[in-house]
């Protein structure tokens, strides 16, 4: 805890709390801290699922709005964004890594989807970015979040230079496969579903 700023008002809330059950002393379990971004920076790596499936049901569509919520998000937080896009035959690289000043729908909008669903190649194309982006800050904090609905059989590691990764869940309907939640179980990683994330 050494360095890390007080977030007082957090901390005091929580005495509130804690002070009706009787206790009124500021005690360590009272504690809040204020959350400070990584000074080495952070990037946000995106690896979009632009497979046939993703066309179902406005999926692709619905990925696409929160991937300009995320990169807004990014960018008022000053952290550095990439793009992967996978579909078809393979993947590749869209956007960065760099921070996305003038990230907009005009530029998504071309982003289109259809074919098989190569997860595998997606997966290495941000294993890449990532390990560059180690070597060249090593400081960094890498995020990687991978947005699908999981209707693939490719097999794939989890990148050693991804700090943390988010699943971001688009499979719907009556029969589902639950591949995103067993990747995200087998990764140590978080899931989320869309709804989740924009509510």
């Amino acid at each position: 805890m050494h360095g890390r700023r007080i977030a007082w008002p957090q901390t005091f809330a929580a005495m509130g709390q804690v002070g009706r059950k009787g206790q009124h002393a500021l005690t360590a379990e009272h504690l809040r801290f204020v959350r400070e971004a990584p000074r080495g920076g952070v990037l946000h790596c995106f690896v979009l699922d632009c497979s046939g499936s993703m066309l179902a049901g406005q999926r692709l569509s619905l990925a696409k709005g929160l991937l300009i919520a995320l990169f807004d998000r990014a960018s008022a937080m000053r952290a550095e964004a990439a793009l992967v896009c996978f579909g078809g035959a393979g993947a590749d690289l869209r956007f960065g890594p760099a921070v996305p000043r003038w990230w907009n729908e005009r530029w998504l909008g071309p982003v289109g989807g259809g074919g098989g669903t190569p997860f595998a190649s997606g997966v290495r194309r941000a294993t890449q970015l990532l390990e560059r982006s180690a070597r060249r800050k090593p400081a960094q904090q890498r995020w990687l979040w991978i947005l699908t609905d999981g209707r693939t059989t490719d097999e794939a590691t989890r990148p050693l230079n991804a700090d943390e990764v988010v699943f971001v869940d688009f499979e719907r309907g009556t029969v589902r496969l639950g591949r995103c939640e067993r990747l995200a179980q087998a990764w140590g990683a978080r899931r989320f579903t869309p709804e989740e994330l924009i509510g």
